[in-house]
């Protein structure tokens, strides 16, 4: 049974790695090259090796009820979603909440992560560590890497020809911390991801224009949603992953389309996705449709070539003169203190069991948090990776044998559709509410719905029908909050306090009433339809 545990990085994966192993009786020690926690919500002025970085403006995609730790929820008085300074504050109460710091070695670098010369048998390994110039090894049992894949960005500068060319400015979106820099400047931004779009929207208030340049589109979604309902507490329910996943992917992407144009039509601002077959995450962009229709961002395709002074568009002729570029491609990722023979990244993915074990390792002594893609928030993932990890290192839980664990690695890497729901066909992309389910399983603690709705009708229907929040992953098995019921009762509450800030009164509809007992009826009997 593992014991001394190492723990790689002191981001949101690390500190909730710290405490799962606290809660097992294990003995962590995580080790964060920075001087402090937080990971990539911590802002720095400049760019720190080894760490992501982001923009002041960064805001949370995910709002607070549904990206909290499932045991410790955002306060009440914080905004739906969470500005990064906010978000790092939440992140140093949780950690002195649970005690946590004192089991973080800050400004440790760690060197090398090797297996012992006796792995086969005990599964120890080496840990080569570096503080302030001086280099330190321990022998640790078991070893959770917790270090994001944000770090090395992705920059394909031979796919631009002429780049080289280019007298003006030009830089990865890593490097971006503030709009200044755009002022009175023609820029171009190339990508089109979260980074990528809201570059170009901070960009247009300062800039004398600003090109968006997008290969293949994206759906473009505003963090307000129906009736002005955070997106993610509407789109991500267990009834809705269950209507999805119950169609085939073709009607599934014919509904998504028409969700997502309900907006605005993508189409007219050209912004469509071309490859509407596989799942690509929609952005998320409260302002981009207003800055496009009032000139202040021009949507282009991609980059024929690149001159001195300005570029070409492909189908384009014109030649437009720019100053700066961005490129928001994205990243790769790696494990620098890893050998290949232990976690080897091929084509944007490893060979990780349930994204986190090595497969073929003979001890399974080693995980991977937080290495997955989910149409989710990536906290309650990782906690609940590392809920089900620490249980394997201490012998409560068994992995299978490796021939099962390499033989569904490899199918997943061959992303076969499965013809129903959406396509989670690209490299770490997972079905939120699936995968979170079944390593709750694992540990025996996803909540028995069919029970709930006998024994406990209220939070049956509450869990079934409303947002799937984290709350719902400890109302019961190892680690059951006695505060998850009311966590879950009271969640809508807490959305609406930061909102409502002025009282109004609603006059009561007779309409409205019958309207309410309707779609009582109708839940029941959509329920007792499922269930029978």
């Amino acid at each position: 049974m593992a014991k001394r545990v190492a723990i790689v990085g002191a981001g949101v994966s690390g500190l909730a790695s710290i405490k799962c192993c606290l809660e097992e009786g294990l003995e962590p020690t995580c080790f964060e090259r920075s001087d402090d926690l937080g990971g990539l919500w911590r802002f720095t002025e400049h760019v720190e090796e080894g760490r992501a970085s982001l923009y002041r403006s960064v805001v949370s995609n995910s709002c607070k009820e549904m990206s909290c730790y499932s045991d410790f929820p955002f306060p009440e008085d914080y905004p739906n979603y969470v500005p990064n300074s906010q978000f790092l504050e939440y992140l140093k109460m949780y950690a002195n909440r649970f005690n946590l710091l004192k089991h973080i070695q800050f400004k440790t670098k760690v060197c090398s992560v090797t297996k012992c010369p006796d792995f086969t048998v005990t599964g120890q390994w080496e840990v080569v560590t570096q503080h302030e110039g001086k280099q330190g090894s321990a022998i640790f049992d078991a070893v959770m890497v917790c270090t994001g894949f944000l770090t090395d960005p992705y920059l394909p500068l031979d796919s631009f020809p002429g780049i080289n060319t280019f007298k003006g400015q030009y830089f990865h979106s890593r490097q971006y911390k503030y709009p200044s820099i755009f002022k009175d400047k023609r820029v171009l931004v190339i990508g089109m991801g979260n980074s990528g779009t809201d570059i170009a929207v901070e960009a247009s208030h300062l800039a004398e224009k600003v090109f968006l340049s997008t290969t293949g589109g994206a759906w473009v979604i505003s963090r307000v949603f129906d009736s002005g309902y955070p997106w993610d507490m509407v789109f991500t329910t267990r009834f809705q992953n269950m209507f999805r996943n119950s169609l085939p992917t073709p009607i599934v992407n014919w509904l998504l389309a028409r969700k997502m144009n309900s907006w605005f039509h993508h189409a007219n601002y050209g912004l469509v996705p071309e490859d509407r077959t596989q799942l690509r995450v929609p952005v998320l962009n409260d302002e981009l449709p207003g800055r496009i229709i009032t000139g202040k961002v021009l949507i282009k395709p991609s980059i024929k070539e690149v001159k001195e002074n300005s570029v070409v568009f492909n189908n384009t002729p014109k030649e437009e003169p720019i100053d700066i570029i961005v490129f928001a491609t994205g990243y790769t990722f790696a494990f620098p203190f890893l050998d290949e023979s232990v976690v080897k990244v091929e084509n944007g993915q490893a060979s990780l069991y349930k994204y986190i074990f090595p497969a073929h390792l003979p001890k399974p002594t080693l995980a991977v948090i937080g290495l997955i893609k989910p149409l989710g928030s990536i906290i309650p993932t990782g906690e609940t990776q590392a809920r089900w990890v620490v249980r394997v290192l201490k012998g409560i839980n068994k992995l299978p044998p490796q021939s099962v664990m390499i033989e569904e690695v490899n199918a997943r890497k061959e992303n076969k559709p499965s013809g129903f729901g959406l396509c989670y066909c690209k490299a770490l992309q997972a079905d939120y509410i699936t995968y979170i389910d079944e390593l709750l399983t694992y540990i025996n603690a996803k909540p028995n719905l069919f029970s709930m709705l006998l024994t406990d009708p209220r939070l049956g229907l509450t869990i079934f029908f409303g947002p799937s929040t984290p709350y719902q992953f400890r109302l019961t098995g190892p680690g059951k909050w006695e505060g998850a019921r009311n966590a879950i009762l009271t969640q809508w509450d807490r959305t609406f306090k930061v909102t409502k800030t002025r009282s109004v009164q609603e006059s009561p509809s007779p309409f409205a009433s019958l309207l309410k007992l309707l779609s009582l009826l109708a839940l029941l009997m959509a329920i007792f339809l499922i269930f029978l």
